[in-house]
């Protein structure tokens, strides 16, 4: 990652400036720019003062500019940075939801408000959606300007590290809302113990699931779920067995959460599961994946669904009081904190052990041998 000024940034918007990390042209790598355009508040939008940013595989993917990250037309430049929370620091014109001081998390699927989906309440799936660090500037960042309709404000008092993890740990609580399945005394079978396959696990332990099943080739992760109170699983052991002896005369459990996007695993989970039971795929594989329909959905009466981001604002609203509450501690899953000029270390980490790595951009950037 380089690190550089940017004057024609600065040309463009006459003004403070702040440090953020650019996505700056179609190729592997992004800067970190030390004095990048400060943003500008206008109607409609909030300015927010970033106090903490979370790193995921989806910038891992625009990191390397994979075919995955191609394939969601980037605005490039763009800062990046989708899960993130902090303070409300200026307020533009027709704004009422949100003041000075009010502490928000962000929504990273920014909403037109006006397409049939939006005004049906399926406003995550809008048909003309922009997506936070990818078509807007993001939060890895020291400040974002946002559409004050991207902002769920926070509770009094909400850790905003844990603020940061709301928009991932909504992805897992609206899997489990797509389910339609009362998690109270239920069997669940988790494929993939990464970030979201923990986080429904976690929620499926506080909301009184009676067995909880995560399957992870990653000892490290398998040492996660099994910290969480849940059976962790590698792909090789005898998932069926074990999910059909814990279920009992169900044979087989009553929900399985699909959060691992690899094609291998989704037979083992389907013959886990009971009779009449319910799947839900929230990882997105890198191809099609066939299935026998006589077999699954019509002989075993097995129910699909798909979840794609949270809905607005119930996903945010029941993630948010499991936090509030102290049923479901986020900051468990927190394994790293770095500074904004560390986002080379924070990528490679997620391929290493570690959970939810976290740039602060309160913390002093590292010198680098290109900065001097």
């Amino acid at each position: 990652m380089t690190s550089l000024r940017a004057p024609e940034a600065e040309a463009t918007h006459a003004g403070s400036t702040m440090r953020a990390v650019v996505k700056a042209r179609p190729e592997r790598g992004v800067e970190f720019v030390t004095a990048y355009a400060e943003p500008q508040v206008s109607a409609g939008k909030v300015k927010i003062q970033i106090a903490a940013a979370s790193v995921c595989g989806t910038d891992r993917a625009l990191y390397e500019y994979s075919p995955m990250a191609q394939a969601f037309n980037l605005k490039i430049p763009v800062v990046l940075g989708h899960e993130c929370a902090g303070t409300v620091i200026e307020v533009g014109s027709g704004v009422e939801s949100l003041k000075v001081g009010d502490t928000v998390a962000l929504e990273s699927h920014v909403a037109c408000w006006d397409c049939y989906p939006c005004r049906t309440g399926d406003a995550h799936n809008c048909l003309n959606m922009e997506l936070l660090g990818l078509h807007l500037d993001g939060g890895f960042a020291e400040r974002l300007v946002v559409p004050a309709g991207a902002c769920f404000k926070l509770p009094e008092d909400f850790p905003l590290e844990q603020g940061a993890l709301l928009e991932p740990a909504g992805v897992a609580m609206h899997a489990i809302q797509r389910s339609k399945i009362d998690l109270s005394g239920a069997d669940v079978v988790i494929s993939g113990g990464g970030p979201v396959g923990l986080f429904i696990a976690a929620i499926a332990g506080a909301m009184g699931a009676a067995n909880v099943v995560v399957v992870e080739p990653n000892a490290y992760r398998r040492g996660l779920i099994e910290a969480l109170g849940a059976t962790a699983l590698a792909p090789e052991d005898d998932v069926v067995g074990t999910c059909r002896k814990l279920s009992g005369d169900k044979v087989g459990f009553d929900v399985a959460f699909e959060a691992s996007g690899v094609p291998a695993a989704l037979p083992a989970l389907l013959e886990a599961l009971r009779r009449e039971a319910t799947v839900v795929a929230v990882g997105i594989p890198g191809r099609p994946i066939e299935l026998d329909v006589a077999a699954y959905l019509i002989k075993k009466g097995l129910t699909f669904a798909g979840s794609f981001g949270r809905s607005l604002w119930g996903t945010w609203e029941q993630i948010a009081e499991l936090v509030a509450s102290g049923k479901l501690d986020l900051s468990k899953f927190v394994t790293h904190r770095l500074p904004l000029s560390a986002l080379d270390e924070a990528i490679a980490l997620l391929s290493q052990d570690s959970c939810k790595v976290l740039l602060i951009p309160a913390l002093p950037d590292r010198p680098r041998n290109d900065d001097q």
